[in-house]
């Protein structure tokens, strides 16, 4: 398996463990898109009961995490109800 089908952040050659960090940020971006999409909300109605800004929800939306941290992003999907977990492999 190539690191495309891992990671796409690796073929874009960040350097591994901040490769990581972005998947993270993106499959958490994602959970949230999903739940905007299944709760039917508009940008606005999700920043609302999410507790942030519209333009915030956009980004998050559009994918575009690299500026919120880890815990930023798993604050809001507690907010919302999506449960986060933790799997490490060693």
């Amino acid at each position: 398996m190539g690191s495309s089908a891992r990671n796409i952040f690796l073929d874009l050659r960040f350097p591994p463990h901040e490769a990581e960090v972005m998947l993270l940020r993106a499959k958490l971006a994602e959970a949230l898109r999903v739940w905007m999409e299944r709760e039917k909300l508009t940008q606005a109605k999700a920043a609302k009961r999410l507790g942030i800004t519209q333009p915030r929800v956009s980004e998050i939306a559009r994918g575009k995490v690299e500026l919120l941290s880890l815990d930023y992003l798993v604050g809001l999907c507690a907010k919302a109800g999506i449960p986060v977990g933790v799997r490490l492999a060693a």
